[in-house]
């Protein structure tokens, strides 16, 4: 049996029950809350394992709820649910600070697959150890987590970070999309393509001079994508 804390945020009771009953089967307590500021008022006064929210809620957006918890607590896992599919949608909620999102109507089985890869990221040790990386203008910093870019620092999500940190500490390599997929969201990922791309038309917004023409975040046709050694 599983175990943990989660915070389930949604206005819509039946969702909330549905998710309830699947957790508590599942071995997971769960708290609820039907709008943004109940749950920030939740999660300065619990320990919550993951939270699931909503992206479309009376009073706080789930958007703007997930933007003030990701700045407080960094490492909580957040993932949104959303009716919303259009990719602009899907990088609003993952540029707020959410480690990923999934469509309503949405399959239990791939929600709890996804909830508990974020929660395996969460609670990663920390890598300490690492030394600065730097390629040219990027310069990313494992221990305090920042990217920055001419000196200039870059805000990145934790899974933009993480897929940054990936590419950079494999650069010159061409990385499959399966292994990427896998090695950022875990085992459980790798047939997600347009889920990949969706993060990297994000971050060469971020870290290109030009997104259309990068020279550092570099696809290999047909096979994935490979950080670009020194210039």
């Amino acid at each position: 049996m599983e175990s943990g804390l989660i915070l389930v945020v949604d206005d819509e009771m039946s969702i909330r029950r549905a998710l309830h009953t699947t957790l508590s089967n599942l071995g997971f307590r769960t708290v609820e809350a039907a709008r943004g500021e109940e749950a920030l008022s939740l999660v300065r006064t619990n320990i919550f394992d993951a939270v699931l929210l909503d992206i479309n809620m009376p009073g706080m957006s789930g958007i703007d709820a997930c933007k003030i918890m990701r700045s407080r607590f960094p490492r909580i896992p957040i993932l949104m649910l959303t009716v919303r599919d259009s990719e602009d949608d899907k990088v609003e909620a993952l540029d707020a600070g959410a480690d990923d999102y999934i469509t309503k109507p949405f399959q239990l089985r791939e929600l709890t697959a996804r909830m508990r890869a974020a929660m395996r990221w969460s609670k990663m040790p920390d890598t300490q150890e690492e030394p600065v990386l730097r390629i040219n203008e990027i310069e990313l910093d494992p221990a305090r987590r920042t990217v920055k870019k001419t000196g200039r620092l870059i805000h990145l999500t934790p899974k933009e970070f993480e897929l940054t940190h990936h590419l950079m500490t494999h650069a010159g390599r061409p990385i499959q999309h399966s292994s990427l997929l896998k090695a950022v969201w875990g085992q459980g990922y790798g047939n997600e393509l347009e889920y990949l791309r969706t993060f990297m038309r994000q971050l060469r917004k971020k870290l290109e001079d030009d997104p259309a023409n990068p020279k550092y975040l570099l696809t290999e046709a047909h096979v994935g994508y490979r950080f670009a050694e020194r210039l």
